[in-house]
């Protein structure tokens, strides 16, 4: 390669690395915008510049806020909007590194069934490991797994002596999400009563539940997930091309997929393990950024990151201020968004 190719591409690359710079961090504004209004709306509303100077402050000063007041702001709904920053993020993430390693606008975690077989582990764990503090670690574990075997069996159900193609990718989410759906029905069936009723709702998306342990797990699984996937995002970009073009640019395909498919189920396990399966973030959130910024993989993923923490932060206060003091799942406010859009996809070929 010549010097002036070299410089050329040095070039490209810093440009490339300004613009997901600059807007990282415009999403990262909106981001702590929408958290500060997230904070203060629900069935109890709290005094704005009091609630703002106790977030600042960390709750080390009361602010001018009651000690309920106070406990509803730094227990409650911090915690929660935290899980659904960390939730949303690592779905997104994981939707931006399936459509770019399967080149399918279509993959997403929900519909590929990803979600359900990370729900089916996280229920085994909860139907044999119970719910106790020795056992919760079980949970994200069993999760993964789940997730894992499902990405396994969805991509060799489409894979074929053809090759994979959407319409098979999409056929064999759906086998899977049905044979899943039937393995859930069956788990809840060995629960007793008083659970069936919570299990149900958490399956639809319930951000209410999580302890403190998982929260830290999805937030962490979610920060390295994105990291992972964008270190990567060169090698996605080049696969966008096709399998044999990107081995001949010199990726090692194999290990990239393996990468790709273990972060992505990584994320997915952690983020149903703390809240259920939420439907369709993987797939509104990556299609929405890259009409926004282009295909560039090193812009999207980290973009889609951010962008996914926004997307189900507001989903959730919809879900739990629409229809105050009772909540709707946060699924079913992600699904009447998610639905339509893929309707529009399809339809568009």
């Amino acid at each position: 390669m010549t010097i002036a190719g070299q410089s050329n591409i040095m070039r490209g690359a810093r440009s490339t690395f300004r613009r997901t710079l600059i807007i990282c961090l415009a999403l990262v504004a909106a981001l702590l915008i929408v958290i500060i209004v997230a904070s203060v709306i629900g069935a109890e509303r709290l005094p704005f510049t009091s609630s703002l100077c106790a977030l600042f402050t960390g709750g080390s000063s009361s602010c001018g806020l009651t000690p309920e007041q106070s406990a509803i702001l730094l227990n409650i709904r911090l915690p929660r909007i935290l899980l659904a920053a960390s939730v949303g993020a690592s779905l997104a993430t994981a939707g931006a590194g399936y459509q770019a390693l399967l080149r399918n606008p279509l993959a997403e975690p929900y519909l590929l069934g990803i979600s359900n077989g990370a729900a089916v582990g996280t229920m085994i764990a909860l139907v044999f490991f119970g719910t106790n503090q020795t056992t919760e670690w079980a949970r994200p574990v069993m999760a993964f797994v789940g997730a894992v075997t499902s990405t396994f069996v969805v991509y060799r159900l489409a894979r074929g002596r053809t090759g994979t193609t959407p319409e098979k990718l999409i056929l064999a989410g759906v086998i899977v999400t049905t044979f899943l759906s039937s393995v859930i029905v069956f788990l809840t069936t060995l629960m007793d009563a008083t659970r069936i009723r919570s299990f149900t709702f958490w399956l639809l998306g319930d951000l209410s539940g999580a302890s403190s342990k998982l929260l830290m797990v999805g937030i962490i699984a979610a920060i390295f997930g994105a990291i992972l996937l964008t270190l990567h995002a060169r090698s996605l970009n080049l696969l966008m091309l096709g399998e044999r073009d990107a081995f001949d640019l010199g990726v090692e395909v194999e290990r990239v997929r393996l990468i790709v498919f273990l972060a992505a189920s990584l994320l997915v396990g952690a983020s149903v393990a703390s809240s259920g399966s939420v439907g369709y973030v993987g797939l509104v959130v990556p299609h929405l950024v890259r009409l926004s910024v282009g295909s560039d993989n090193r812009t999207v993923i980290p973009a889609a990151a951010l962008a996914g923490a926004l997307f189900v932060i507001v989903a959730d206060t919809i879900a739990r201020t629409v229809i105050a003091p009772r909540e709707l799942p946060v699924g079913a406010i992600t699904a009447l968004i998610g639905a339509p859009l893929f309707i529009y996809l399809l339809r568009r070929g």
